[in-house]
């Protein structure tokens, strides 16, 4: 998962973009980049680590320009290292930067065809590198020395038919604007706005709408399923669906874990659809368990924190934040080892332990997928004094991997892939454990906005909405993803070059 942002204002932008990444924080812990561009020279930073300690006042000052992009990144399959950063940069045609938010599943398909046919160069194993070389083979072939809407429309066309999979981008073309676009599906998010200036009108674009509320943008809607959206360095506006056959299908799992509660997504509130989960939860356990003897309810923060208070007001019992978070660790599905995740649980979490003591605790948390993390918890909640340990997920058993964008473990790392309920519950050591109903997440979020018929639930159901997903590709996703691979591809990725540039020239 990654948070893109690209703006078209009257004046340099570098400021409210690094502005927006700080609120896209939460979509990526890993690397940070900006790009700019003035009179046709690009400027970029990008390094490893947060926005805050990527960016100084010196690099501040280098990115000059009234439009420009930005990105935070999380390391998909375990890759990560300086030569990943984004935003991707490619000179041909016109001089080209895109920041990618998703996950391409026919990586092997075009990365051939990118080498043979196109006699396109990859200087990195991302598929973020591979959708900014189509694209720009797809918009050289338009052959144009001042191209028009309509010729980056249609290298968005062709390039809709050449990849698969999920992805939300924004993309920086010198001299002319910038461009963003959403796959047909419509899985990873991505919304723009505008604001008025005494200059003139301004755009953004970014995976979530936060990052628009942060510099005083109006939400003008979501970038729909398929479409393309063209901004030019004189803040004119031009829009149209590229793809052949689009359908709406969001990504549920933003509004379980990923997204800011106080974003709005396809029209749904996550802090609403995160109410709804609690409250549906509540009516679960009063029709499964009407004789329960919870005492109080406290939720694992942060992103359950919502669904637990719904939670207990409608089991009328106590709420409490029983869990004090250290918020200078990040999360820790992602971390790349098991050892490490083991770890930082400790770190990241401490129990207060008069809110456990002697008292029946349900803990709430917005999902369970290793199963490391609850498990900790919960033999926390038992140290600290609790008499029984009962766990609600605010989500159903994540039983197959995200191969969307989100980085979750292979198969046969998650709790749920092959056990049972009861063997899960026995496993994470709880006294007894309930899931949300798939059904009831769907309404959850669907209630928001009932215009959407359809979410990607795949992690949930093993059903794929690209349709291109078999046991041979969770073979190959098996390798890449689990832990032995992650460790050492990481070694290697320790010491990988970046080329960067800085005012047109190379780092």
């Amino acid at each position: 998962m990654c948070g893109v942002v690209g703006i078209v204002g009257k004046s340099d932008v570098n400021l409210q973009i690094y502005d927006a990444l700080t609120m896209l924080q939460h979509r990526g812990q890993d690397a940070a980049g900006i790009m700019t561009c003035q009179d046709g020279r690009l400027a970029q930073h990008k390094a490893n680590g947060l926005v805050s300690d990527v960016f100084r006042t010196r690099h501040m000052q280098r990115l000059v320009g009234n439009y420009g992009i930005g990105h935070v990144r999380y390391p998909t399959a375990g890759s990560s290292g300086p030569a990943q950063a984004q935003p991707f940069y490619v000179n041909s045609p016109y001089g080209i930067a895109l920041a990618h938010n998703g996950n391409l599943t026919n990586t092997e398909e075009v990365e051939r065809e990118l080498l043979q046919t196109d006699l396109r160069h990859m200087n990195t194993d991302s598929d973020s590198e591979l959708l900014l070389n189509v694209f720009a083979h797809e918009l050289l072939k338009q052959n144009k020395a001042k191209p028009q809407p309509e010729d980056f429309f249609n290298a968005i066309r062709a390039m809709h038919k050449r990849v698969r999979g999920g992805y939300a981008c924004v993309a920086m073309i010198a001299n002319y604007g910038i461009i963003a676009f959403r796959d047909a599906h419509g899985i990873r998010p991505l919304v723009y706005g505008s604001r008025e200036t005494e200059n003139g009108t301004e755009y953004m674009i970014a995976s979530e709408s936060v990052a628009l509320d942060v510099s005083g943008y109006t939400i003008e809607r979501d970038v729909a399923p398929g479409e393309a959206i063209f901004i030019s360095t004189e803040g004119e506006l031009h829009s149209a669906i590229c793809a052949e056959e689009v359908s709406l299908s969001p990504c549920i799992f933003e509004h379980v874990y990923f997204a800011r509660p106080d974003s709005i997504i396809d029209g749904v509130s996550v802090y609403k659809s995160r109410l709804r989960q609690g409250e549906r939860l509540a009516e679960k356990i009063l029709r499964e368990r009407p004789e329960h003897d919870i005492d109080v309810v406290i939720p694992i923060p942060d992103s359950s924190r919502v669904a637990g208070q719904a939670l207990a007001h409608n089991l009328n019992v106590k709420f409490r934040e029983g869990l004090v978070k250290n918020r200078y660790i990040g999360r820790t599905f992602i971390m790349p080892g098991q050892q490490q995740r083991k770890k930082s649980v400790r770190q990241k979490l401490n129990a207060i332990e008069l809110e456990f003591k002697g008292k029946n605790v349900m803990l709430v948390d917005d999902s369970i997928v290793r199963g490391t993390t609850c498990q900790q918890i919960i033999q926390m909640a038992r140290d600290a004094g609790a008499n029984k340990v009962y766990f609600a997920s605010a989500a159903p058993a994540v039983k197959f991997p995200n191969v969307y964008g989100i980085d979750m473990p292979s198969a046969s790392e998650l709790i749920a892939s092959g056990q049972s309920d009861e063997e899960v519950c026995k496993e994470i050591g709880a006294d007894w454990l309930l899931y949300q109903d798939l059904d009831d997440l769907v309404a959850a979020s669907q209630d928001g906005n009932p215009d959407i018929a359809q979410f990607d639930c795949s992690v949930f159901t093993g059903e794929y909405i690209t349709g291109d997903v078999d046991e041979q590709y969770f073979a190959k996703l098996e390798a890449a993803r689990n832990d032995s691979a992650k460790a050492k591809k990481a070694v290697s990725s320790d010491d990988t070059a970046v080329i960067g540039l800085h005012n047109g020239a190379v780092e």
